[in-house]
């Protein structure tokens, strides 16, 4: 069988234990500095991104506010759509920097390191449209640490073998029996801008 280690596992966690039980029960290890520079240097990149709709934002907000201000009463009347500008481009703004505040928070805990098993299983009847089905870190009792969906073409199959993991929450599986499944890339360009993405099909077989 092909070895999926080199493929990118993109998900949200969705686990069977519980945060505490994960504590009491795995093995965690902080993130190195370089794994927390990576993620910095993703956050720094989309920031850079936000600034933009920050920017036009708070000239939407002046203009607004000049209208609402301005003795001539007959311009107020556009002020709300000045107005509706201004949230347009903060919600965007909050939703650009939303998946990498949570990605910088979440270094802030533990990567858990699991001698157990990793299970690749099919979509189900909750899978999104471009999932191909499921990857679980398990314990050596066959316990579900964490269980993320992931992206592809071809549904994955049912398989479950043994292995050394190391995981995050939010992240996803770092590393399967020592190599790296690209969750954190080896390298990134500055600001983390023009790098490649994150997301990439998950169909070779296990």
């Amino acid at each position: 069988m092909s070895d999926m280690t080199d493929t990118i596992i993109n998900g949200f966690r969705s686990a069977r234990l519980s945060t505490l039980e994960r504590d009491a029960l795995l093995i965690r290890r902080a993130w190195t500095k370089a794994e927390r520079r990576i993620v910095i240097q993703g956050f720094l990149g989309r920031l850079v991104i936000a600034i933009e709709p920050a920017i036009c934002g708070a000239v939407f907000l002046a203009l607004t506010l000049g209208m609402v201000l301005n003795k001539n009463k007959g311009i107020i009347i556009l002020a709300p759509i000045f107005g509706l500008g201004v949230l347009a481009f903060g919600f965007y703004a909050f939703a650009v920097m939303l998946a990498p505040v949570r990605a910088l928070l979440h270094t802030l805990g533990p990567i858990y390191i699991v001698d157990g098993y990793v299970r690749y299983r099919g979509r189900d009847a909750a899978s999104d449209e471009d999932s191909n089905g499921y990857i679980a870190v398990m314990t050596e009792d066959q316990r579900v640490a964490c269980e993320w969906p992931t992206l592809g073409s071809v549904e994955l199959p049912n398989v479950t073998r043994p292995s050394l993991c190391e995981f995050s929450e939010y992240g996803g599986v770092h590393s399967i029996d020592g190599r790296s499944t690209g969750v954190l890339p080896g390298r990134i360009p500055s600001f983390g801008v023009g790098g490649r993405s994150r997301e990439r099909d998950f169909t070779e077989e296990p």
